[in-house]
């Protein structure tokens, strides 16, 4: 495993269009003296090299205090920019064929809606799984929903960890104590925040109090 489970504690999201007047470096740097242990990259409906370009940014800010910068659905990108790994959804490319071009040093995160699919991503050489939505997602209005217990019975099935997504913020989480999740992964819950940092903090607080 290429990624200690700590480092998922607190997971935030890229989302440019949820910034209220901050460059996207200025918020992830917030978020990360926030509390945040890992950023991930994603930038929908840009060309390949605006991603790298991007994350070649982010990832100065993320080495400099030694959290991992995790690009969405795009491995090559992830590999061009020098980012720690990459995130796939179950309709990109195969975690089997990344593992196999990217070697066995790169962080491969998947999503996971199902006990199958959290046992062949697994398999198939992923470092930790994304297991949601666990509530409605206003980034994503057409997420399939689980339920605390399929959260539960997905993450029990893998020895590898799983982060907690979709529309978890401070006051939410709590429904989902218990459910052996490492951390969960957040997008509005910081990068909308009128303060990026306050907003990590508290959730690092509140993210803490689901996973003793």
């Amino acid at each position: 495993m290429n990624i200690d489970k700590n480092s998922l504690f607190l997971y935030a999201v890229t989302d440019r269009n949820c910034l209220k007047g901050k460059s996207l470096e200025e918020a992830v740097e917030e978020a990360i003296l926030g509390g945040v242990t890992c950023v991930q990259l994603r930038e929908k409906n840009v060309s390949q090299e605006d991603v790298i370009r991007e994350g070649q940014k982010l990832f100065k800010i993320c080495r400099k205090y030694n959290v991992p910068l995790i690009i969405n659905d795009d491995y090559e990108a992830a590999l061009k920019c020098g980012a720690d790994g990459v995130h796939v959804g179950i309709e990109d490319a195969p975690v089997a064929e990344i593992r196999r071009i990217a070697g066995e040093k790169f962080i491969i995160g998947a999503t996971a809606k199902t006990v199958e699919q959290a046992k062949l991503a697994e398999s198939s050489g992923a470092d930790y799984l994304g297991v949601g939505a666990v509530f409605p997602s206003p980034t994503k209005a057409n997420a399939i929903r689980i339920t605390p217990q399929q959260l539960s019975e997905i993450c029990g099935c893998v020895n590898i960890p799983a982060v907690a997504i979709g529309g978890i913020n401070a006051e939410n989480i709590s429904e989902i104590k218990g459910c052996g999740h490492s951390g969960a992964a957040v997008v509005s819950a910081v990068f909308g925040a009128d303060d990026v940092k306050a907003a990590a903090e508290k959730l690092c607080k509140a993210v803490r109090d689901t996973i003793k």
